[in-house]
């Protein structure tokens, strides 16, 4: 059974320089513990994460005030924003099925 990994508070959370300067494959997931929609992508997210094994995985607890989701301009939970050497190559908004990610995971 996989164990949801807790999202990182702010203070535990990455800068955007150090995630700017995260060498290989990130995914980025911004939510919350609380967010209905943050809660049922998590299956989601870990299927594909499963098949994409060479993917960071970094959650990251997002809300008003919190700086990094700021940086990537956060919209809507949960967002996945996908890096390479740093660099922003894709986003999902809101994943319900595996098929919504898959697409980004293979384009990076």
């Amino acid at each position: 059974m996989h164990t949801p990994t807790p999202y990182l508070s702010e203070t535990d959370a990455p800068s955007r320089t150090d995630v700017d300067a995260l060498p290989g494959l990130t995914v980025l997931e911004f939510g919350t513990s609380w967010c209905g929609h943050c809660r049922a992508a998590q299956p989601v997210v870990a299927e594909a994460l499963a098949l994409h094994t060479q993917w960071r995985h970094v959650k990251v607890e997002d809300g008003p005030g919190r700086a990094l989701g700021r940086s990537y301009r956060v919209k809507l939970w949960p967002t996945l924003v996908l890096l390479r050497d740093g660099q922003e190559v894709a986003r999902v908004v809101r994943p319900t099925q595996v098929s919504d990610l898959l697409p980004a995971l293979h384009a990076a």
